[in-house]
């Protein structure tokens, strides 16, 4: 299982985010804990995402005195509103300042694609449509179809995180996911973690959200031999 210190998680997360902390807390196992260090955003647009990631390296170094094991970089879209290949110069840079490994949230979501064999998907986001078009840009670069795409035009992220969990779950089933091998809920801002499971049911088909895909590829990272059940297929697998 590690050291007491791999057993703790830090995560990097937007200044008005209120629920990647609280999902990941419920997830985690027994004796494991969660960190967290902030990077100044309040509403979804490319402009505040550029100007939050440039808070980054600041972040990874506050939350590694917590001896942490791992970080996760929780915001997906700060990385796939930008060209492919910068989530690997950010992990970089990150790892650079924290001296500990960093997994990318965008990074993640494909890296969990591929353990559920996900090659043609739908996907449900808060965003707002321009914000949300460049994610679908991005998962088209690395070979991704998407298949659909829903979203709420949120850009207020704080207003993102009081929605319940119901509204996440009746955009998923709006979606035209038929021709999907799978669903990718984005956005570590909101609510899905009690709906995974029951989505996995209804669509017969694995169902994952940011939150469920960093959590995983942090485990992973640090080589903890962890499965996670009530949370669907992927934190399962271990």
């Amino acid at each position: 299982m590690g050291t007491s210190s791999s057993k703790r998680l830090g995560v990097i997360v937007p200044s008005s985010n209120t629920t990647m902390e609280r999902e990941l807390w419920g997830m985690v196992p027994e004796g494991w804990s969660v960190h967290a260090a902030r990077v100044r955003m309040k509403r979804v647009t490319v402009e505040e995402l550029v100007r939050m990631d440039e808070e980054g390296e600041r972040a990874a170094r506050e939350v590694a005195d917590a001896g942490v094991g791992v970080i996760g970089y929780g915001c997906t879209i700060a990385i796939m509103s930008r060209e492919p290949g910068y989530e690997r110069r950010v992990q970089e840079r990150l790892e650079g300042a924290a001296g500990v490994p960093v997994v990318i949230s965008a990074t993640a979501v494909l890296e969990a694609m591929e353990a559920l064999g996900i090659r043609r998907v739908a996907v449900a986001t808060p965003y707002v449509e321009e914000v949300a078009a460049r994610e679908v840009a991005f998962l088209r670069a690395y070979g991704v179809e998407v298949v659909d795409n829903k979203n709420l035009n949120i850009a207020d992220n704080l207003v993102v995180g009081e929605q319940p969990e119901e509204v996440t779950y009746a955009l998923v089933r709006q979606l035209d996911w038929g021709r999907a091998d799978g669903v990718l809920i984005s956005c570590a801002q909101l609510p899905s973690a009690g709906i995974i499971e029951r989505l996995e049911r209804e669509l017969e088909r694995p169902v994952f959200s940011t939150n469920t895909a960093t959590l995983w590829a942090m485990l992973r990272r640090i080589g903890a031999s962890v499965r996670i059940r009530g949370y669907g297929q992927l934190l399962a697998l271990g």
